[in-house]
């Protein structure tokens, strides 16, 4: 503090902001004409333009303790051409917004009033002219922001939509005209390491048939009211971040890795129990509608990451189906769903049809169509994979009999069960419990590895089983019920000592997919920077992206292992770090090399590339688990009966 009062001495006040306005406007708090509106309260900074209806700085705080945060719009896009009067009373903020060339006295084209936790934006329509709509212009790479709502037949988002930014919270936007249709793009450049992500959201003014147009938009926080973490400030960084895995693509219409980034079906159980927890976004739009928007888009004929035509697939990905299933059943069991399953059932049950029918030996496991046998992974010239192995881990050799894949599969039965009886389809309901259990009874046999004590990974169709010390592999087994808790145990107990011989101890960067690396032919893309080295026993590829990097992906799964077998002291050993860093945006963002940290090596160092992967976000699941909220567990666990 005395430092800057000696530089205000040395160079005077209006000598300093001179020197520093270029990095004020970089950061997007001040804008290029020098002079914004600012306004502040215990939910929200921003600053408008004085030149037009624009934001030029917004970060907000959902949970209203006046935590700042980064800014999240890019400044100064609006040509201006307008001027801004302000005036304040009773707490309220208002700044009106007339044509620079009109008349003194003429009527706002926009009014914004900002007071406590709301904006209210006002546009009035004119024969003399037609006002610009306000766009909000978002830095991804600052703020990873996402708009959630529900796309209409012309491809515009309709009212109501919430805009959520992780790290801060959501702010859920209300218009006057129901089912305004809002226009929502992204766009993603990338120049060698680097990526620049942007987004918009625009909000059309008033018009000749609308003549006055009121959005209202609220900051807020919106989250599972879970017991026991009331008055805890630990679990802010959950309250803040809940949704950060619901992030919509407006190119694809559907949630994917990013707002700028593709859309993974092997991906949408896991926005969909997300979405199953979350309080309404706003007045009849809820979490889980995104995920049936998202379904109705391949139920529709359409693609996603994980099926063929959406990358090197040869078939659908092991996992695909099976997540495809949960996430269906999640919005089934919602309610108010039943018309959407009648409609929809013909469509989900192919999918557990072809689903079933990869178990071409009737053993009861579900198969890829790729072996996973050690050195069958060839790329093309330009080094991409000619073939992806067979789920979520796309670096690394899954094929034939998965076992993340068939844990998935196991829970999917059991939820396909509920939907055929919802449907009164007896007979499909029987058939798939009845698969459920002819998988669970050969599961423990074919993955279990007498060698370490573990399960491995994927048996290749040579009959190799391999086994790498997956820690998700293990703990999705185990949550899932497909191990009984003697050897659910024994496995936790030398998985965590592995993991303290091997010296993984930060959690705060989440957790290793692997704890031993990945041998050099059981890798996809033949480098380092990928996880495959030079080296014999690949110890230069270790530690890299999907071998052995550290990530919040996946991390849920040994979280729920350890809360489901009543070692809350290891489990909470590992959570409390990890939300520690959500609430640093720990998961997020790039290093100057272009890396991102939602991949990392052991020493912190970034490896990841997407900038922000919403799988990282999955383990807040593990905070109402931790609670022992019967709403997950009637949501969650993979059901023996029908009853």
């Amino acid at each position: 503090m005395h430092k800057r009062r000696d530089l205000l001495k040395a160079v005077g006040a209006t000598t300093l902001i001179a020197l520093i306005r270029p990095h004020l406007v970089a950061a997007g708090i001040a804008g290029d004409s020098g002079r914004t509106i600012p306004f502040s309260s215990d939910h929200m900074e921003l600053a408008l333009s004085s030149t037009a209806p624009e934001f030029v700085a917004l970060n907000i705080d959902g949970l209203g303790k006046r935590r700042r945060g980064a800014n999240i719009t890019a400044s100064d896009k609006s040509p201006g051409g307008y001027r801004a009067s302000v005036s304040d009373s009773g707490g309220v903020r208002r700044v009106e917004y007339c044509l620079a060339a009109a008349p003194i006295d003429s009527a706002a084209a926009w009014t914004c009033e900002c007071s406590g936790s709301r904006i209210v934006l006002t546009s009035n329509w004119s024969r003399e002219f037609v006002p610009s709509p306000i766009v909000f212009h978002f830095d991804l790479n600052r703020v990873r922001s996402t708009v959630l709502g529900l796309f209409r037949q012309d491809k515009l988002l309709a009212t109501p939509v919430l805009m959520h930014f992780p790290g801060q919270g959501s702010v859920r936007l209300t218009s006057s005209v129901p089912d305004a249709g809002l226009t929502y793009t992204s766009f993603r450049m990338e120049e060698h390491t680097s990526r620049f992500d942007t987004a918009s959201l625009s909000l059309p003014a008033a018009s000749a048939e609308h003549q006055r147009m009121v959005y209202t938009l609220e900051a807020t926080a919106i989250y599972p009211e879970v017991r026991g973490i009331e008055n805890d400030s630990r679990f802010d960084p959950f309250r803040r971040n809940w949704l950060n895995i619901l992030q919509l693509c407006p190119a694809f219409q559907a949630l994917g890795n990013s707002t700028a980034s593709g859309t993974c079906g092997f991906c949408y159980y896991e926005y969909a129990d997300i979405a199953a927890l979350a309080p309404p976004l706003a007045e009849g739009l809820a979490a889980l509608d995104l995920v049936r928007q998202s379904l109705d888009r391949i139920l529709a004929g359409g693609t996603a990451y994980g099926m063929p035509g959406a990358g090197s697939y040869p078939s659908v990905s092991a996992d695909t189906y099976p997540s495809f299933i949960i996430a269906a059943a999640n919005c089934v069991r919602d309610g108010n769903r039943d018309l959407w399953l009648e409609e929809n059932y013909s469509g989900i049950r192919n999918w557990a049809e072809a689903m079933l029918g990869t178990d071409t030996d009737g053993d009861g496991l579900i198969k890829y169509n790729v072996s996973g046998n050690s050195g069958i992974w060839k790329s093309h010239p330009d080094g991409s994979p000619l073939v992806l192995p067979s789920n979520w881990w796309d670096d690394l050799g899954f094929g034939h009999e998965d076992a993340y894949a068939n844990a998935l599969a196991y829970r999917a039965l059991p939820n396909m069960a509920m939907m055929a009886k919802r449907v009164g389809r007896a007979d499909d309901a029987k058939r798939y419990l009845a698969a459920a259990e002819k998988l669970r009874a050969a599961y423990l046999k074919r993955f279990f590895d007498p060698a370490t004590g573990i399960l491995g990974g994927w048996r290749s169709a040579n009959g190799q089983l391999h086994d790498y010390y997956f820690l998700w592999v293990n703990g999705i087994a185990i949550h899932y019920g497909l191990i009984e808790r003697p050897e659910a145990n024994a496995i936790m107990d030398r998985l965590m000592a592995k993991m303290k011989e091997v010296g993984y101890h930060n959690f705060s960067m989440g957790l290793p997919g692997n704890l031993v690396s990945v041998a050099p032919n059981d890798c996809i893309v033949q480098s380092a920077r990928w996880g495959c080295g030079s080296q014999a026993d690949n110890s230069d590829g270790f530690q890299n992206y999907e071998n052995g990097g550290a990530t919040g992906s996946f991390a849920y799964f040994t979280l729920a292992a350890l809360y489901d077998l009543n070692r809350r002291a290891e489990a909470d050993e590992i959570l409390f770090p990890m939300l520690e860093a959500y609430g640093k945006c720990g998961f997020e963002g790039n290093d100057a090399l272009g890396f991102s940290a939602d991949w990392k090596r052991w020493d912190g160092t970034f490896k990841g590339y997407e900038g922000y992967l919403v799988d990282n976000y999955y383990p807040l699941l593990a905070v109402p688990l931790r609670q022992g909220e019967t709403l997950w567990r009637s949501a969650f666990r993979p059901p023996t009966t029908l009853t």
